[in-house]
């Protein structure tokens, strides 16, 4: 355990200093110069704080407390951390992902190509047929018992979302009966908004895996960010729990950096970047990113399921440009997913 001295040169040694007000929420609507402005901010404010709410399972109350000295020490920490990107928690890239990422995106690759980069790993051989036989992913009841068989079934594209989900359902498995619940609810928030975010962009006629993938990088950066509060109050002088105030503040404030560290860790294209940076600074050019789209969609439909405070549907039609009846076949596709993935535990 570090001494006390160690910990506070550590908070106070030069950072990037991030001003709280300044930082992108989860939810951002593209800036509109219109009277409707205040009002898209507040109902997107508003259903990121239900959400958080479900996930750290406390009263709004308890989110908007005034930070104590000893929590604002812990948050320079992290945000030293984050910028010096030497978060200790932060997962590395996974061994085969540079070629999977490759092998998907080149039109001349063939399953067995693909199935032997796969098998090259066994640990993802392992989590593969576990994701791909879950109720989420299989489309039928007979069972998936080898990689190639799986990519047969499931198609290139349905193959895709199986690779992204295996790679990142180990790293947000529950360590400890302290982040079961947390984490699991984040696992199940972040496959609904990256199914609500894939079925956008289809819409759309965008690429539907890229969106899949980088629409699990924000709940992975919740577990990431929890682990590291965890880390670091366990090292302080005297050591503390996370609040649940901490924890939100922490959450919304380094949400998108944190994801855009991950992306950087793994080497990913510029492609995802990209959407990443859409999301989190949209421009009014861009008011139908399908990965803010999706987040929007997929965060009210399972705080609708576990039956939480969440948006009006009529406000949520406004934001996310969306007709009508394009939204009950999308609703009705993701409805399906979190019964599915209620079945499905990290």
């Amino acid at each position: 355990m570090p001494g006390f001295f160690s910990w506070i040169s550590e908070m106070f040694s030069p950072s990037r200093s991030v001003p709280m007000d300044s930082s992108p929420r989860l939810l951002n609507p593209a800036s509109k110069q219109n009277e409707d402005e205040t009002v898209d901010q507040q109902s997107t404010r508003n259903l990121e704080q239900y959400l958080f709410c479900w996930l750290l399972d406390t009263p709004p109350s308890m989110l908007n407390k005034e930070l104590d000295s000893n929590a604002q020490s812990v948050m320079a920490i992290l945000e030293q951390r984050i910028y010096k990107q030497s978060l200790q928690e932060l997962p590395r890239q996974p061994m085969t992902l540079p070629m999977l990422t490759r092998a998907l995106a080149d039109e001349k690759t063939d399953r067995k190509d693909l199935a032997e980069i796969i098998l090259s790993d066994p640990a993802l051989t392992d989590q593969l047929l576990h994701v791909a036989n879950s109720p989420l992913f299989r489309a039928n009841d007979k069972r998936i018992d080898s990689v190639d068989q799986a990519i047969f079934m499931l198609g290139m594209n349905g193959i895709r979302n199986v690779i992204s989900a295996a790679v990142m359902r180990p790293m947000m498995a529950a360590r400890n009966s302290r982040e079961a619940l947390f984490a699991q609810r984040v696992w199940r928030w972040g496959l609904t908004c990256a199914r609500a975010a894939e079925l956008v962009a289809g819409l759309r006629e965008k690429d539907t895996s890229v969106y899949f993938m980088v629409g699990l990088l924000p709940a992975l950066s919740y577990i990431t960010l929890w682990r590291e509060l965890q880390r670091i109050c366990r090292a302080a002088p005297q050591p503390i729990e996370p609040s649940a105030d901490l924890t939100y503040q922490a959450l919304s404030r380094f949400q998108w950096t944190t994801a855009r560290v991950l992306a950087n860790e793994w080497n990913l294209a510029p492609e995802y970047h990209a959407r990443l940076m859409e999301a989190e600074r949209p421009t009014p050019s861009q008011t139908h990113a399908p990965l803010t789209d999706g987040i929007i969609i997929g965060t009210r439909e399972i705080l609708r399921h576990a039956h939480q405070k969440n948006m009006a549907e009529e406000d949520m039609l406004k934001l996310v440009h969306i007709p009508p009846e394009q939204f009950v076949r999308i609703r009705r596709m993701i409805l399906d997913s979190i019964e599915a993935g209620s079945k499905v535990r990290a």
